[in-house]
């Protein structure tokens, strides 16, 4: 006789065991209609599961973030199941959800064309509307790897086959075909109702470039139609606000194969890289940070004593000169370890803040490589604050108002937290890592930011919140991090004489703000669609001249506005002034200047912005008073 506590605390008593879709319907009809799943002391599992003991449950629908994940699952099975019913031969190896929708991967070395990628997406909502009923079954790991080998799957084998032989095995099954899954699913094919197949590409066999290449299918799926209609728009805007597209119609920077994974700065590109960087450095020196420059490449023997040879190696870029291995850093804090070394360090010389705009190198596939947002070589604003236990709450207090300054500067208001907790794999003892993540909450809750919990996503030396910033369409881009190490300053022999005078080893923060510069230029970039804050557009005017007549004075009014430390250049080309506003617009210029030969007589220059708002006519001092080029600030001109 089953108790079912609910969320509510209310509870409800049933004679027999019961499945979650019959309490849903005992609690009411529509929420039976709506029930996908349910949460059962915690667990997630099926509708169909059975309750046979007292449990607190929660109904899972598709207002639910997991139900929602829960359909884009289901989706991923209705799409192989569609490339099974079509291409028999092809073999489906793995499917799981992404953000915003999912993917599958088949061996199919024929290979998926656009046109049969409309066609698996029409044979998908045939078998939607068949509704056909989601089984799971429990089978052995023996049993599981003879039917899929019997299927001629053999990817799928492969993958039971390494399962231990104890375990049992979940298997589901939707018309004729079943698959490996842990689950759970929604109960029928006919509740996939809001979905859209995107895109194909090339993966290899679990992630490895020495293995066979697989045919990957995106897809996205939704709970209705209407947010499917809006997710497209959004991805359509996306595509057109791409950074790489932009990257090249502003000339800010291009990649080419002979440097995969790293960026050319053009000027202009350039000029924002250094724009954003001494923003930066600016407000370091205001909160007592000594910035420093580390080796490129450092011994293998450090790179072990800090954990990261073990725990990072497949990432790095390693050489081997005069019978020794090294590797170009991925990441710069055993070099500031080492800089903190130098000289004996007392309680009074804390907390120390050591920065550096580091260029680091990581091996990321080359499959995952994205312009800006996912490089090999990019550059960290790299912080780590060496500090005592007493010291440590405002310490990451401060951090969490300078991170939230930076990103409001920038014109980002919308920004999630995320608390990070320890992985599987780390390094220190659970008393340490209990010492601080409750350092990193208390933090929060102190300063009352809301935040959520990622159990196990911790780097393997520390907690970390993470900060997400929701740029101007919606997506969610994580960026900021703040870290709280207990671990390597002690691998790395860092100590401090303590007021008692005892050798102790000090806590380390590792922060950045932005994250990567690079990365951050390319959301900037995505965010802004090109329009930078004038205070970071790389070229703030341009002096446009009407006829020859005006060329002297245009000249003229650019030297003047250059000696008061606005960005600008001339266009005194030979071309009609409409050709020139319209090109400077197109190149986002915060504002273009024309003169003509009213302007000349009168000493001013007529202002447009580049949203096309006509100011007039102005004094060039007024101009120049007006408006403010050098505010830290988000941008007042569309």
């Amino acid at each position: 006789m089953p108790t079912i506590t609910l969320p509510d605390g209310s509870s409800r008593v049933f004679e027999d065991p019961v499945s979650i879709l019959e309490i849903a319907n005992d609690i009411g009809a529509g929420l039976g209609r709506a029930t996908l799943a349910g949460e059962v002391d915690g667990q997630l599992v099926d509708a169909a599961f059975m309750v046979e003991q007292d449990c607190v449950l929660r109904i899972i629908t598709d207002r639910d973030a997991e139900g929602l994940d829960i359909i884009r699952h289901s989706c991923a099975h209705l799409m192989a199941q569609a490339v099974k019913t079509m291409f028999p031969e092809a073999q489906v190896t793995i499917g799981p959800t992404i953000e915003d929708g999912f993917y599958y991967d088949f061996a199919y070395p024929q290979g998926f064309s656009e046109t049969d990628l409309e066609a698996i997406e029409k044979k998908m909502m045939d078998l939607a509307k068949m509704d056909q009923t989601i089984t799971r079954e429990v089978i052995q790991r023996d049993q599981a790897v003879e039917r899929f080998e019997a299927m001629g799957e053999s990817y799928k084998a492969e993958i039971v086959a390494q399962i231990p032989a104890t375990d049992s095995i979940s298997v589901y099954k939707q018309g004729s075909f079943e698959d490996l899954c842990r689950g759970p699913h929604v109960p029928s094919t006919g509740r996939i109702k809001a979905f859209k197949l995107t895109k194909l590409a090339g993966a290899y066999w679990r992630g490895n470039s020495d293995n066979e290449m697989l045919q990957r299918i995106y897809g996205t799926a939704w709970a209705s139609r209407k947010e499917l209609k809006a997710y497209l728009r959004r991805i359509e805007e996306a595509e057109k606000r791409d950074h790489r597209r932009i990257g090249r119609q502003l000339d800010l920077f291009h990649f080419q194969e002979e440097a995969p994974g790293m960026v050319f700065w053009h000027r202009d590109g350039w000029t924002l890289y250094q724009l954003l960087e001494n923003y930066i450095r600016e407000l370091l020196l205001e909160n007592d940070y000594q910035e420093v420059l580390t080796p490129q490449m450092l011994d293998r023997s450090l790179w072990e004593r800090s954990g990261h040879w073990e725990k990072f190696r497949d990432h790095m870029f390693t050489t081997h000169v005069d019978d020794r291995d090294y590797a170009i850093k991925p990441m710069n804090c055993p070099g500031h370890i080492q800089i903190f070394n130098q000289g004996l360090k007392s309680y009074r010389d804390l907390p120390i803040r050591i920065t550096e705009f580091g260029v680091v190198h990581r091996n990321e596939p080359s499959g995952t490589l994205h312009g800006l947002l996912r490089a090999r070589r990019f550059t960290q604003d790299d912080a780590h604050i060496f500090c005592t236990e007493d010291q440590l709450q405002d310490e990451i207090g401060a951090l969490i108002d300078l991170t939230f300054r930076v990103y409001r500067d920038l014109g980002f208001e919308d920004i999630e937290v995320a608390l990070s907790t320890r992985p599987e794999q780390r390094v220190g003892d659970d008393a340490l890592w209990d010492r601080a993540e409750a350092a990193l909450a208390d933090a929060l809750t102190e300063k009352g930011i809301p935040y959520t919990v990622q159990a196990g996503e911790g780097a393997f030396y520390g907690p970390k919140h993470e900060f997400v910033l929701r740029d101007s369409i919606g997506r969610r881009w994580q960026c900021g991090t703040i870290q709280v190490d207990f671990s390597m300053p002690g691998r790395l022999g860092a100590t401090y004489i303590s007021e008692d005078g005892i050798k102790k080893v000090p806590v380390m923060l590792h922060r950045v703000l932005l994250g990567s510069m690079e990365r951050f230029i390319g959301i900037l970039i995505e965010d802004t669609d090109g329009r930078f804050p004038v205070w970071l557009a790389p070229i703030q005017g341009v002096v446009m001249n009407i006829t020859d007549n005006q060329a002297e004075y245009a000249s003229r009014v650019c030297n003047v506005l250059k000696s008061k430390g606005i960005r600008v250049t001339t266009d005194l080309r030979n071309e009609k002034i409409g050709y020139k506003i319209r090109e400077h617009t197109l190149r986002r210029v915060p504002y273009l200047l024309v003169i003509g030969d009213r302007e000349v007589a009168e000493e001013t220059i007529s202002v447009r912005t580049r949203a096309g708002e006509d100011l007039g006519s102005v004094p060039l001092d007024a101009f120049c008073d007006r408006f403010d080029f050098h505010m830290m600030t988000a941008d007042k001109v569309n």
